[in-house]
């Protein structure tokens, strides 16, 4: 993590300086930077991108049992516990989405009004005919109401 911070910064400050200042060598800085990435490495770091875009693909929705399974299918050996590490490092959280509900109750003893439209949607008239509907949208802060009034005359 130092050492990326050194390297990230080597055109804005000299190197001796920032190795004085966060209290390391310079050369175990040096060392670092010559050490070639391993294979295990370059795995670890080809199987987190393709996490990354598995579980964006699925819109978030895949947790580390899809996720494994699918790189399975690509080809790597991954177990279902080193993606869900792997995952926790990416800070990548399957989203959890709730069964639908049905909010509609028929069975009940309050006034129907009756159908007087009868399906002639064809108004001559402007304010002859208005239609409307409600429904409610669930948010995280609760439930948002949306209603829509038409004339069916000209469609406002």
């Amino acid at each position: 993590m130092i050492y990326s911070f050194i390297k990230s910064n080597e055109q804005l400050f000299p190197i001796e300086k920032m190795c004085k200042v966060l209290q390391v060598s310079n050369g175990s800085y040096y060392r670092w930077k010559k050490q070639a990435i391993t294979a295990r490495q370059q795995l670890k770091i080809a199987i987190k991108e393709q996490i990354s875009l598995i579980y964006f693909a699925a819109k978030q929705r895949y947790g580390s049992p899809r996720i494994a399974l699918e790189l399975q299918y690509l080809g790597y050996k991954v177990s279902r516990i080193t993606v869900a590490k792997y995952m926790k490092e990416l800070g990548l959280r399957s989203k959890l989405s709730k069964k639908f509900k049905v909010t509609t109750n028929s069975n009940h003893n309050y006034l129907v009004v009756e159908n007087v439209l009868n399906r002639e949607f064809l108004v001559k008239m402007p304010s002859k005919a208005w239609v409307s509907d409600i429904t409610y949208i669930q948010t995280k802060e609760g439930f948002v109401y949306l209603t829509a009034i038409m004339d069916l005359y000209d469609r406002k």
